[in-house]
């Protein structure tokens, strides 16, 4: 997570409060995803953005996690998403975001 998003995800979680925020990635990679996931609720781990040392605990989830698809109209998602899904490691990135939340 760039150092932009890591600074704004901040704010908003001042602004808005830990639990009225939801973090919705769609990060192509298990790795990125985790990565991204480990930095809204743990802090950076790369100790180099504004969250560095910040554990926000926010819940996190990867827009092909099936908790978060069945939220969606499937028109919608089928149009914006399901052709992301064919060449995604979908099986990795619930792993990976799975582990991140069980941390909490």
């Amino acid at each position: 997570m760039d150092l932009e998003n890591q600074k704004r995800v901040k704010e908003f979680a001042e602004k808005y409060g830990k639990d009225k925020l939801i973090v919705l990635l769609g990060a192509a990679e298990g790795e990125a995803a985790g990565l991204a996931a480990e930095t809204v609720t743990l802090g950076d781990p790369t100790y180099a953005g504004p969250l560095a040392g910040v554990p926000l605990g926010l819940q996190v989830y990867h827009i092909c996690e099936p908790e978060v698809k069945e939220e969606i109209d499937p028109k919608i998602y089928d149009e914006q998403i399901s052709m992301m899904e064919m060449v995604l490691d979908i099986d990795d990135i619930i792993e990976e975001m799975t582990a991140i939340r069980e941390q909490l």
